[in-house]
């Protein structure tokens, strides 16, 4: 019922240290994924950063993030406005938190910073287009669009 496993060394066969290096480091590119791109991804740190990077020579706005991605967010809330005028306030929230969560995946921004400073939302749309961002907290029927989020 037990079977003996020879070690290497038993049977003759001497395994090199190279070649067990090479094997690990095979295995944990299948096991990641990485599989045929030569390095490993760079482990994600676990801490946030206050902002994200902007790339040199693309404007910013206030929030940390690109003028095209301040864009971007004010016009997928402008397109979610007369949706948020007609349900309950308590459905647009819902629909506010998928837009949200949604721009920043598509950004490739940091979900993190957003969860513990939700503000930033705000801050980027206050910058950006004050007049959506209004209409969309008149519609929601909250103060601020911090207030409407939950979580992504």
């Amino acid at each position: 019922m037990f079977m003996r496993v020879r070690r290497a060394s038993q049977t003759g066969h001497r395994r090199r240290p190279a070649a067990l290096a090479a094997g690990a480091v095979a295995l944990a590119a299948a096991l990641t994924g990485c599989a045929g791109q030569g390095t490993a991804p760079a482990p994600q740190s676990a801490v946030p950063t206050s902002s994200p990077a902007v790339e040199p020579g693309v404007a910013a706005v206030p929030g940390g993030v690109t003028e095209a991605q301040a864009t971007q967010l004010c016009r997928d809330l402008e397109g979610q406005l007369q949706s948020w005028r007609t349900y309950t306030p308590t459905i647009g929230k819902t629909g506010l938190n998928g837009l949200v969560g949604t721009w920043i995946a598509q950004n490739n921004l940091n979900a993190l910073d957003f969860l513990q400073d939700r503000g930033r939302i705000d801050v980027i749309t206050t910058a950006a287009c004050p007049d959506i961002r209004q209409e969309a907290v008149t519609a929601l029927e909250i103060p601020d669009l911090a207030s409407g989020l939950i979580g992504f």
